[in-house]
């Protein structure tokens, strides 16, 4: 198949660090090429991909101080695609609502991978092109009551290649929260947690400037540098060493995330996942066997003793199994292959 795949432009393919989509279209991208398909990547043009790459700007727009509307630098983008569109047999978008306009003028389908949340805003855009076929990333993704044409959920995968499996968690003992410093990410929810069970915490993640007072006012008043320690925005090779040496990973979100990367991360490092019942959690963990999927704090500080028991093995098989970069990207054919026979 020719196959054009359009990621956002805000940050590089894959990221520098931090960015769950930019990695899994990097992920895909790659597997679609070493199968054998004809793929186009329109990315930023620091992008590294096995794909031909594609693009209006030469480094990911969040890295030049000089750019003022990004958006355009995505209109530009769509342009350039759609104007392009018979040379593909289908495009796969990965940037929300912007490419939908564009999807009328052309005959070549584009499928809309949903990796965001819906706002009273960008509703009424989905609304207007309900009929567009979509994908959603896990089944609490999906917002019944807008009428969207859901062609199939396709969970996120990785490449479990790159995640080290850890038989047995470091010493001394700790607990991990992986994930960007914001309310909805639960930090503050995690020191609750790790407080209570008198357990050391490692916290690693960047922090957006809209967050930025929030970890000011709240978090950062909470972190003593040893029992709370917070680690900032770390590499892959580091975020592997301490998601694989915690004895469990916690994740307990506020809102309805979803996909949360970060545990399917933890558990192909063979670390148990700990999370709150929100969103995609009950789908990605597998309760009482790779983690606990609890309904308050005091829910997951009483499971602790329990986590620490689970087999990690079982965690890394879970994974490998279920949400492999090959399992996401059989399931991406299926629905390139439905589409195209419609």
């Amino acid at each position: 198949m020719r196959i054009a795949q359009i990621a956002p432009l805000w940050e590089r393919v894959p990221p520098f660090r931090y960015g769950g989509i930019e990695l899994i279209v990097k992920l895909l991208t790659d597997e679609l090429v070493r199968r054998g398909h004809e793929v186009t990547l329109f990315a930023s043009g620091d992008s590294i991909t096995k794909a031909k790459l594609c693009s209006v700007h030469d480094r990911a727009l969040r890295l030049d101080p000089n750019i003022k509307e990004p958006a355009i630098y995505e209109q530009m983008l769509l342009a350039e695609i759609y104007e392009n569109a018979h040379h593909f047999d289908i495009i796969h978008s990965h940037i929300g609502c912007a490419a939908l306009p564009y999807t009328s003028f052309v005959k070549t389908p584009t499928v809309h991978t949903m990796h965001g949340i819906f706002t009273p805003d960008n509703e009424k855009i989905y609304r207007r092109f309900a009929r567009q076929p979509f994908i959603s990333i896990s089944e609490a993704q999906r917002e019944p009551r807008l009428g969207l044409n859901y062609i199939h959920t396709v969970y996120n995968g990785i490449d479990t290649a790159v995640y080290s499996f850890h038989p047995e968690p470091a010493q001394p003992s700790y607990i991990a929260f992986v994930g960007r410093i914001s309310p909805e990410k639960g930090p503050l929810q995690a020191i609750k947690v790790a407080r209570a069970v008198g357990l050391p915490l490692k916290m690693a993640g960047k922090i957006d400037s809209v967050d930025r007072e929030y970890y000011q006012q709240q978090v950062e008043p909470l972190i003593d540098g040893e029992q709370i320690q917070y680690l900032g925005e770390i590499s892959h090779e580091d975020k592997v060493k301490l998601l694989g040496g915690a004895t469990v990973t916690l994740f307990p979100i506020t809102w309805r995330e979803p996909f949360g990367l970060v545990m399917i991360e933890s558990m192909a490092t063979g670390t148990p996942v700990i999370g709150m019942n929100l969103g995609s959690v009950p789908e990605v963990i597998a309760h009482g066997k790779t983690g606990f999927v609890c309904n308050s704090l005091g829910e997951m500080i009483e499971v602790i003793p329990n986590a620490l028991k689970l087999d990690r093995q079982t965690c890394r098989e879970y994974v490998v199994s279920r949400f492999s970069v090959e399992t996401m990207t059989d399931e991406y054919e299926r629905v390139y292959e439905l589409v195209l026979k419609k």
